[in-house]
């Protein structure tokens, strides 16, 4: 696949913070691609309320694609092989996941980034994300590339402590959110998700997070 087809400029770039950028729209172009391949992996793989270490029950519908797929019970948080509810592998990260992902982050200044998970969150109406870090991978030089689709959230951008004071940013429909580098650690989430209907994606949020998870060798 050429990796050029996937180089749509965004509508315009938002600089939040040094290693941080909205780059609005950016993903518009590609939407009926990405969400026939969202389709295609939750058909493998369908989306789930996980439970967290703590016995509460995550308000956003999960999956993922790729060599690793996140989860979380009472075990803890981490990357697995193997969806633990089909038992089979995570399916393969579509190629127009994958590309988009490589180009966004290119575009926001990480260049050869190579993902091998995604995390495909479904938020429905008053479902939310608290406050949190990515901190489950092995290699934190790598970004986090965020792409929103569906219904308008309020995304919480804090600072290293939870107790720090959040910048509170609007994404949209198409919008990638790339962050990395001084700002790879800092602590995030997402408001209540409002009500309302999309016309593409319906009453729903649907969010991709990639991330460069680790070697295979140093996971369950």
């Amino acid at each position: 696949m050429n990796l050029d087809l996937f180089d749509d400029p965004p509508l315009w770039e938002e600089r939040i913070s040094e290693g941080t950028v909205v780059l609005r729209g950016f993903a518009l172009a590609r939407q009926e691609e990405v969400l026939a391949a969202v389709q295609q992996v939750v058909a493998q793989s369908p989306f789930r309320h996980m439970m967290t270490p703590g016995g509460y029950t995550m308000s956003a519908a999960m999956s993922s694609c790729g060599q690793l797929g996140w989860v979380t019970d009472a075990s803890g948080y981490r990357y697995t092989r193997q969806d633990p509810l089909t038992g089979n592998p995570w399916p393969a990260m579509p190629d127009t996941l994958l590309h988009l992902a490589i180009s966004a982050a290119e575009r926001a200044g990480y260049p050869g980034f190579q993902p091998d998970a995604c995390l495909i969150n479904r938020y429905d109406p008053l479902a939310k994300m608290a406050l949190h870090q990515d901190k489950n991978e092995q290699d934190f030089s790598q970004p986090v590339v965020s792409l929103s689709f569906g219904l308008p959230v309020v995304f919480q951008f804090g600072g290293m402590e939870r107790s720090d004071k959040t910048q509170k940013i609007v994404l949209t429909h198409g919008d990638v959110l790339v962050w990395g580098g001084v700002d790879r650690l800092r602590y995030h989430g997402v408001l209540p998700l409002k009500a309302g209907i999309h016309p593409l994606v319906g009453e729903h949020r649907i969010n991709l997070t990639f991330r460069k998870a680790g070697r295979l060798s140093d996971l369950i």
